[in-house]
């Protein structure tokens, strides 16, 4: 018997295997993001969870993980926080939404910029794309241009029409629409200044990630800031991923660049559905009440300002402030990157299972036998850290890990290169793949 064939009989997920066809039966691609889909794992070894806690899941197979990645880097403070539990419950019993705003959203709205000081104003949501949107409809009102450029290096700002049509997922977007998008690269002034210049006076805003799997160039950041003020072009922070995981005020707190517009999400909430768009009063208050020029309808979301929610969202900030989360974020993942680089190099396979990014914001690349990247491999390294009892998409930690989990995961980790190595060796992962390789978010065809 192959080694390969002992862990698809000593490993497997029979009653979500199951639920996975009911998914499929019911949602569209067996899930609520495409991320969460079960082409991203190995065949047959896609978990369906059950319940978590701290930084924990439980599938529906009685299997335990240690996770990674919450909730798509939502859960950062790890599940069922009881700090965010108590203030969600409070407010629950109060009433979730009203037909007039509750006394919740200026606390919460007081709470957020007194975390973000850069922002004057605030608007709620429930999502990310709704407020990138947001910011980009703003900025095409303020200044009276059509295109949007967007850092071509990053991989998504929002499900919506102006952005997804430059994706290869781009069926039912009019080509009309997607024109009016243009790229920039991450980290070169020269060639976004050339591509401002390109499309004078047409270019309404960049929008960016501030960081990513790189720190930013030097001066990059605030050579963006007087690029977009010398073309009268709104600056937007995508701060989904940074907001609270780089600092309490993300990207721009640490690297003190202020942009014009931010959005914020994932982290906020802790899992609870929030995200915020905030920016300049002078920019902001186009969609008030209180200008008097043409009005732009900004956000006007139901559920956006659920008093639950936004009770999370204060809970979350507050318990960043107070226990330094931010700092504990770093150092989980500082002993995690070491940890594994110590493990890929003992087995040989340094070279190939590479882990990237901020500390706090983990991912890692799989490379071949010629050192491109391959979801061959990636599949055999998931394969076997699902066996193992670790559920890792992604590095990225919450602050509910702790040391014992960080080392039995650096554990799981080592076994798994053992096989990766022999699969170099062999230069053909197929035999410990026991199905197709997983697949990436973005493609064509199913």
């Amino acid at each position: 018997m192959t080694e390969a064939t002992e862990v698809t009989e000593e490993f497997s997920l029979p009653r979500s295997r199951q639920a996975n066809e009911r998914l499929h039966a019911l949602i569209p691609g067996g899930a609520h993001t495409y991320a969460k889909g079960d082409d991203q794992y190995p065949e047959n070894l896609a978990p369906v969870i059950s319940h978590g806690r701290g930084a924990h899941v439980w599938d529906v197979d009685g299997n335990r993980y240690i996770e990674y990645g919450s909730g798509l880097r939502s859960v950062s403070l790890g599940h069922a926080h009881p700090r965010v539990l108590e203030a969600v419950r409070r407010e629950i019993d109060r009433g979730g939404n009203f037909v007039r705003p509750s006394i919740v959203e200026v606390e919460a709205a007081e709470r957020f910029l007194a975390t973000v000081p850069t922002a004057d104003m605030v608007k709620f949501a429930k999502n990310g794309s709704d407020v990138t949107t947001a910011a980009v409809r703003l900025a095409r009102a303020v200044t009276g241009r059509p295109r949007v450029a967007v850092c071509g290096d990053h991989p998504f700002f929002s499900v919506d029409d102006w952005f997804i049509g430059t994706t290869p997922m781009s069926a039912g977007i009019p080509a009309a629409t997607t024109e009016l998008t243009v790229a920039f690269p991450y980290g070169d002034l020269a060639a976004t200044e050339e591509l401002l210049t390109r499309y004078r006076d047409e270019v309404a805003c960049l929008i960016l990630e501030p960081a990513g799997h790189t720190e930013p160039p030097p001066g990059y950041l605030a050579g963006l800031r007087e690029l977009a003020d010398r073309h009268g072009v709104v600056l937007v922070f995508d701060e989904m991923i940074t907001g609270l995981r780089w600092s309490e005020a993300g990207a721009q707190g640490l690297y003190g660049v202020t942009p014009d517009l931010s959005t914020f999400g994932k982290a906020l909430g802790n899992g609870f559905a929030v995200s915020a768009l905030a920016g300049r009063r002078e920019l902001m208050e186009w969609g008030g009440l209180r200008h008097s020029g043409e009005r732009v309808f900004l956000l006007s979301t139901t559920h956006g300002a659920e008093t639950h929610a936004l009770a999370a969202a204060s809970a979350v900030q507050t318990t960043y402030v107070e226990e330094g989360v931010t700092a504990r974020l770093h150092a989980l993942g500082e002993r995690l990157a070491a940890g594994v680089r110590e493990a890929t190099a003992a087995m040989g396979v340094g070279d190939h299972l590479v882990v990237r990014g901020r500390a706090s914001n983990l991912v890692f690349a799989t490379l071949d036998e010629n050192l491109q990247p391959s979801q061959e491999y990636r599949t055999l390294f998931l394969r076997r850290l699902l066996a193992g009892g670790v559920l890792a998409p992604s590095f990225v930690v919450s602050s509910a890990l702790d040391d014992a989990d960080i080392d039995r995961t650096v554990d799981v980790v080592a076994q798994a290169c053992a096989v990766y190595r022999k699969a170099l060796d062999a230069a053909d992962p197929a035999p410990w793949l026991a199905g197709r390789p997983v697949k990436p978010v973005f493609r064509r065809l199913v």
